[in-house]
């Protein structure tokens, strides 16, 4: 998810990210995993992945973060997070 910086400050990043999980939700999806800014998604409730156990394929990056959109989703929940191809060079 992106926003043109010259379009940020206006609320669209917070009204992407908001119709995203409501989407995953409603699809049944128990977690979210973001590699994102650290200013940013934490306020929607992601915290970072690593200290959990899980740990993306390029390396216990601080901007690898996850949230829980069911109770309890994280427990016993690790291993290593690996996206497709095509986000190799990100």
């Amino acid at each position: 998810m992106a926003v043109l910086p010259e379009r940020q400050g206006q609320g669209i990043g917070s009204q992407l990210v908001g119709a995203g999980l409501d989407v995953c939700r409603a699809a049944g999806y128990d977690l979210v995993i973001v590699l994102g800014h650290l200013d940013f998604y934490p306020r929607f409730g992601f915290r970072p992945a690593p200290p959990l156990g899980i740990r993306w394929e390029h390396g216990a990056d601080s901007h690898f973060m996850v949230m829980e959109l069911q109770p309890g989703a994280l427990a016993g929940a690790g291993g290593v997070v690996r996206y497709r191809p095509e986000f190799d060079s990100v």
